[in-house]
């Protein structure tokens, strides 16, 4: 995760979706160009993850950010609302309806 050493990381938004192992490797390029792209542009970091199952894969993607209200800025005024990418229904198995937003308690770098 790359944070910019002038403002402190304080909040993680943190999305899960799931795809089926067929779509995966195709859903990972499309999230990372469509999805975590547009994040970099605004978060001070984002990190993307994915698990891959016997029949199914995870992603899970971590945006770091300031304070609530800078990520409102970029999420809108409910930050645990999603937006949906334009092809999430095409590729995840399910549809999620929220993200987590967790507060920073201990940030530092190992």
């Amino acid at each position: 995760m790359t944070v910019s050493k002038t403002v402190q990381a304080r909040i993680a938004r943190i999305w899960r979706g799931r795809t089926t192992r067929v779509k995966a490797d195709a859903y990972a390029v499309y999230l990372r160009s469509e999805g975590v792209a547009p994040l970099l542009e605004k978060a001070l970091g984002a990190q993307m993850f994915r698990e891959d199952r016997e029949t199914e894969s995870e992603f899970v993607t971590i945006s770091y950010w300031e304070s609530i209200e800078a990520m409102s800025r970029f999420a809108g005024p409910d930050p645990r609302r999603i937006h949906h990418l334009a092809r999430d229904a095409e590729f995840l198995i399910e549809l999620p309806d929220g993200v987590r937003v967790l507060e920073i308690v201990v940030n530092e770098p190992g």
